[in-house]
């Protein structure tokens, strides 16, 4: 999805999970989502991917793949967070599966809780789903976690 240049942030509330999603935006990537109680006073309504969350919020197969993503964070984080973007829409993964995927050693806890570490400091939920991994931790809160599953069937 092109955002060509696109800066600021954008919010929309969703009856589906009950608040709003939040993207910030910065040179045409996503830096950011969260989910406010209300939309925020300076935030802009108006964006394609705000549609598009919306569409995923009532089942459609979404997979947000071609969302330009802008990750600040230390490349062994960046890893996982890469990885945790290739777990399927409808499927869950565990925290050992995804240090796997990330090329990491489940069997090293140093490893385990880089993953963990990752998962709880995830910049952008949704777009890089925690919610497909079971037993977290998650940048996603709990109420929106729990209906981003149900809309996967997870």
């Amino acid at each position: 999805m092109a955002t060509s240049g696109t800066s600021g942030v954008f919010a929309r509330e969703y009856d589906a999970i009950e608040r709003a999603v939040e993207v910030g935006f910065a040179g045409g990537r996503v830096i950011a989502v969260s989910f406010p109680e209300e939309v925020p006073a300076d935030a802009d309504g108006d964006h394609d991917l705000l549609d598009r969350v919306g569409e995923y919020l009532r089942g459609d197969r979404e997979t947000f793949g071609d969302v330009e993503v802008g990750l600040t964070v230390p490349t062994d984080r960046r890893r996982v967070l890469e990885a945790l973007r290739e777990v399927p829409y409808g499927e869950s993964t565990s925290v050992s599966r995804l240090a796997r995927l990330a090329g990491l050693d489940d069997n090293d806890a140093e490893d385990v809780g880089l993953v963990k570490e990752a998962l709880r400091e995830n910049p952008i939920p949704v777009l890089l789903p925690d919610h497909r991994v079971e037993g977290g931790p998650y940048a996603t809160p709990g109420d929106v976690r729990e209906s981003l599953r149900r809309v996967e069937g997870l």
